[in-house]
């Protein structure tokens, strides 16, 4: 097998097990992380109503002007106060934390630290 591929099925791995015991509810949604090479991707995510409630990511159009000579770290940190600013306009104040099988560390980490800091709790 190939190095992309042990890293993706271990990460598919810890993703399994975080996720069995995680669900959001309206009272207490779901914060999904997903990252790219390039990008990364939030979303609050209702798991009752099947809905996403808020969303962020460095493609948006509000973020992506203040993105250009910033490390990928600094704009997770960007991505990650952008979503404690619309999940508070949005009266969400407590989520539950889903790193997507992603080693908390680096730009999860940048981005966790950002939401909090904005305000929301974990």
């Amino acid at each position: 097998m190939k190095v992309q591929e042990l890293k993706k099925k271990r990460r598919l791995k810890r993703k399994k097990h975080i996720r069995k015991n995680m669900f959001g509810t309206q009272e207490k949604p779901r914060l999904s992380i997903n990252r790219s090479l390039s990008h990364i991707y939030v979303q609050i995510i209702d798991d009752d109503n099947h809905k996403t409630l808020v969303s962020a990511s460095t493609l948006d159009s509000e973020i992506k002007a203040a993105l250009e000579g910033k490390t990928k770290k600094e704009q997770s940190k960007l991505v990650g106060e952008a979503i404690a600013k619309r999940a508070l306009a949005a009266n969400i104040n407590t989520v539950c934390f889903d790193r997507n099988g992603f080693l908390y560390h680096g730009r999860i980490k940048e981005l966790a630290d950002a939401a909090r800091k904005g305000g929301l709790k974990f």
